[in-house]
């Protein structure tokens, strides 16, 4: 089959890999018929998040099941499924208790309770390197489903494949990110970045009961994108201060809630870049630091954008004297698919009107390269193999 690899920093290639086996009693093999390229693969094309040897990456696919193991009964050879992209027993004791990303099971080299930089990890992704277990990601023809009785829900007739696509990731991290801040309704939430995700949770925020959504963003398109798509307030952060923007808007308390939707490859300064060398860092925290200013005393900052590493200077008394609250993570995707895909079915939230490129899987190099530099308007690719 063909397959999106990634060899090396900046360097993925369209090759021709082996199929997809049946290892396990309770995996399935899905055809994929649409794929698409994600922020947190950008961590590992940009190299931020390390990987050896050669891997498939990509865990934002849905397609066909082929094939299933002999314990499958929930699947059949013809369903159309989308795969959230934790692998997730559904038996271990985190995913009894509703935490499908920290599963014990799936990630069996390199999981552990410290959640260290390159060891003790957490649960498996897909297509996410050595360290999240290895296994091969959706950017191909056929990708092999672990615990398929647990991960893969069936697609309506009534949704399109691009319409049911992000219920794979986006839309289910942007929820999480605004459903762990348990909004009461009314409040002002800020979404620093308005990438996939950022969009998804400013559209999330509206059905959650905010009374205000501002979107904060570097990038002009971005910016544009968070208006027309979402219907948010919008601040251009290279134009204007977002901490005192966000402050002038809310008679100077700051937002009830600030999500970061950017991570660690946030824009950084000549003068960061060479603090990271000196404290052996990678990316920056610029984006997080940002949230705690903007947001208000007793309020709510929610971190879904991605960090890999242990940070310098990182501002605990500022936390503690404004008393924050502070929820990280991978998104709870299983917890919140069927809910959402409810939703789209209902015509309460699009989510297809992000997509800005479609190519074949052939050009998924290029596709790498339009996203990682921003090039052509570039916010989400969505990729037919």
């Amino acid at each position: 089959m063909k397959a999106l690899v990634f060899h090396r920093p900046k360097h993925v290639s369209v090759d021709q890999v082996n199929d997809p086996r049946i290892e396990h009693p309770r995996d399935a093999i899905v055809r994929v018929t649409l794929t698409a390229i994600c922020g947190s693969d950008l961590h590992i094309y940009n190299g931020l998040i390390p990987q050896v040897r050669p891997m498939v990456l990509g865990h934002e696919f849905m397609g066909i099941v082929e094939e299933v193991g002999p314990q499958i009964t929930n699947l059949k050879r013809g369903d159309r499924v989308i795969v959230p992209f934790p692998i997730a027993c559904g038996d271990c004791f985190f995913c009894k208790a509703h935490l499908p990303p920290h599963c014990e099971r799936s990630n069996r080299e390199h999981y552990g309770p410290e959640g260290g930089l390159l060891r003790e990890k957490g649960g498996a992704l897909f297509g996410y390197t050595d360290l999240y277990g290895g296994y091969d990601g959706g950017q191909a023809e056929l990708v092999r489903i672990p615990y398929a009785d647990v991960g893969p829900r069936k697609v309506p007739d009534e949704l399109t494949d691009e319409q049911a696509l992000f219920l794979t990731d986006i839309l289910p991290t942007g929820w999480t990110a605004v459903d762990q801040a348990h909004l009461q309704g009314g409040e002002t939430v800020a979404v620093f970045g308005c990438g996939p995700v950022g969009l998804m949770a400013m559209k999330a925020a509206w059905i959650k009961g905010a009374g205000r959504v501002i979107g904060i963003d570097v990038e002009d398109y971005r910016v544009e994108m968070a208006r027309s798509a979402t219907g948010a307030e919008v601040i251009h952060a290279r134009r204007d201060d977002p901490v005192k923007a966000i402050r002038a808007m809310t008679d100077g308390r700051g937002a009830d809630v600030c999500i970061d939707a950017v991570g660690m490859e946030a824009r950084r300064s000549l003068w960061k870049k060479l603090a990271n060398v000196v404290h052996g860092q990678l990316g920056s925290t610029e984006a997080l630091e940002t949230c705690f200013s903007a947001v208000r005393r007793g309020g709510m900052v929610s971190i879904v954008g991605v960090y890999g590493m242990p940070y310098d200077n990182f501002p605990v008394g500022q936390i503690f004297d404004k008393g924050l609250r502070l929820w990280a993570g991978q998104a709870l995707a299983q917890n919140y698919v069927d809910e959402l895909m409810a939703l789209i079915v209902a015509g309460k939230i699009r989510t297809d009107d992000i997509i800005t490129h479609r190519m074949p899987l052939s050009d998924a190099a290029i596709g790498y390269d339009l996203f990682n530099k921003k090039k052509d308007n570039c916010v989400k690719v969505v990729l037919t193999p």
